[in-house]
């Protein structure tokens, strides 16, 4: 089953390093450009979801400012999964590119 966008970017953010719960709201706004958000709420609510589902698991806790801080990693089955969901982008992406370069070969309102 494919990935929600949020899940992929999160994912994708741990596959560089373990990261705490604000480090993963900025990290999942700059891969998307802006585009996803993710409010503490949701990011929890996901992280509970995809250490149930095994995927990634707490790294470690440290104290800041008197707040505990938890740091998540990605698993191996959340890198297999990472992986899996990036093969098939990739896959997709290569057919869309084919058939446009097609569609870029045929005359300007043309039927081929």
């Amino acid at each position: 089953m494919p990935l929600r966008e949020p899940t992929f970017l999160i994912l994708t953010a741990l596959a560089r390093a373990p990261m705490h719960g604000y480090g993963l709201i900025t990290e999942v706004a700059e891969l998307s450009g802006g585009r996803v958000e993710l409010r503490p709420g949701t990011l929890y609510g996901a992280l509970d979801r995809l250490a149930d589902d095994g995927l990634v698991e707490l790294d470690h806790e440290e104290v800041v400012d008197g707040r505990a801080r938890k740091y998540y990693r990605l698993t191996d089955a959340g890198d297999a999964a990472l992986r899996a969901e990036t093969e098939r982008m990739r896959r997709h992406v290569e057919a869309a590119t084919a058939r446009l370069a097609i569609r870029g070969l045929r005359p300007a309102g043309g039927l081929a």
